[in-house]
């Protein structure tokens, strides 16, 4: 089904109130102005936040992810606008799709929402825990900001674009790893695809999709670069390695073998001595870092297109040579920085961390005050909000928190240090 500029317009609460700003201008500036969003400068992208300022933050990253979509999108509308208008793109909404991507990551990053999915699980609600979804929660649902409504009440168009995979979980299969909201959500979710009567994501979710995918990819690999965790010799000498592991979700070897030709070539050809040498933050060096990832994402800008068949569920076309390089990037970092022992090691006292967090709060929970004493004010009103399960109470609770706060509260329910009972640790 075709949706209009007005079907797109519209939000999921009624408000009449409006100024000089574009709806969509409005649900950019609501989410980049939630605290939700604010908590990401204390969230994991790869290494622990506050570890060095060498490294991305997660807040950083999406502020990154953001400009890629929002130029994106520019791009777009300018080269194809008859597609553009006929799947409807706004710039307005990519940007506000890439700032809320991200924001129901917990503490700790990917670990934390593993962990996190245990535990809902354990703990009897079989949905589990995903930080796609708990964004769309953060949204729709946790995220104060009305007197008369839960949530920030985005429009139908960015809230459909937030929804980087459109379906609730399933019980097996790949539906079951990944999903972007809860059952709890299902009356917003229905509402953001209600001219959707597919499972592709909508045009500007797609755009999302692809700037994270290249921000990933980029900006992390400049971060273990500059601190020299990048072992390029290697990287460039475990061919069949790299391949293999990039392969596994199905992609062509072929395919994989000749990105990894072209990546090899570019960056040996064009940049040997910055790759070869030692980074010591020098001008030279620095000027070369920025020059190449200035290239990377220029290039991969381009890889993607408007599908031009208006009736074509798939609303995007990809650049197959563009697509395979990106995944080749990704999986030099998984390979050689997210499988780093010392990284496993900090991970596991974060998982630990999460769990007796979860532990703590269910324990201390009673039926008379509808959550722990202990509990912080800032924390207590999810308590009070329509469905969900006891365990999806607690999920909330702990993704609301920083790493730091997570931390100091973990601490100091455990008698690791006492700290100041004239010191709220979250405020």
């Amino acid at each position: 089904m075709a949706w209009g500029l007005e079907d797109r317009k519209v939000r999921r609460h009624s408000r009449s109130s409006g100024d000089q700003r574009s709806a969509f201008e409005r649900d950019r500036d609501r989410v980049l102005y939630s605290s939700a969003f604010n908590r990401l400068a204390g969230i994991t992208q790869i290494v622990r936040a506050s570890e060095a300022d060498v490294f991305h933050t997660r807040q950083q990253h999406t502020i990154k992810v953001a400009q890629v979509g929002r130029r994106l999108g520019q791009k777009l509308l300018i080269e194809q606008p008859e597609e553009a208008k006929a799947r409807g793109l706004d710039a307005e909404v990519v940007e506000a799709a890439c700032l809320a991507h991200d924001l129901g990551h917990p503490p700790f990053g990917h670990i934390g929402e593993h962990t996190l999915d245990d535990l809902v699980k354990d703990a009897g609600d079989k949905e589990g825990f995903e930080g796609n979804a708990q964004s769309f929660r953060i949204i729709t649902k946790l995220s104060v900001r009305f007197p008369d409504h839960p949530g920030i009440n985005l429009t139908r168009a960015t809230l459909a674009a937030c929804l980087k995979y459109p379906w609730h979980r399933a019980k097996t299969g790949e539906k079951s790893k990944k999903w972007s909201a809860y059952k709890t959500e299902k009356e917003d979710f229905d509402f953001a695809r209600e001219f959707h009567d597919h499972e592709e994501k909508t045009l500007e979710a797609e755009l999302m999709d692809w700037s994270d995918d290249v921000a990933y990819s980029v900006h992390d690999l400049e971060d273990f670069h500059r601190c020299n965790a990048l072992p390029w010799r290697r990287v460039f000498s475990e061919k069949e390695n790299l391949i293999s592991h990039a392969a596994k979700g199905g992609v062509s070897k072929p395919k994989l073998e000749k990105a990894y030709g072209r990546l090899e070539e570019f960056l040996y050809g064009t940049y040997s001595d910055l790759l070869e040498t030692a980074y010591e933050g020098s001008r030279n060096q620095r000027e070369q870092l920025r020059r190449l990832t200035s290239w990377f994402i220029g290039r991969y800008i381009t890889a993607i297109s408007i599908n031009p068949d208006p009736e074509a569920k798939k609303a995007v076309l990809f650049d197959d040579d563009r697509l395979h390089e990106v995944l080749l990037l990704k999986q030099i970092t998984r390979d050689y920085i997210i499988g780093n022992p010392t990284l496993a090691a900090q991970q596991h006292g974060q998982k630990r961390i999460i769990e007796e967090l979860f532990r703590a709060i269910d324990g201390g929970y009673k039926d008379s005050l509808g959550y722990p004493e202990f509990l912080p004010v800032r924390l207590r009103y999810l308590s009070d909000l329509d469905g969900g399960t006891h365990a999806r109470m607690i999920a909330d609770c702990v993704a609301s928190l920083s790493e730091s706060e997570a931390i100091a509260l973990h601490a100091r329910l455990y008698g690791h240090a006492s700290g100041s009972v004239l010191d709220p640790i979250v405020r």
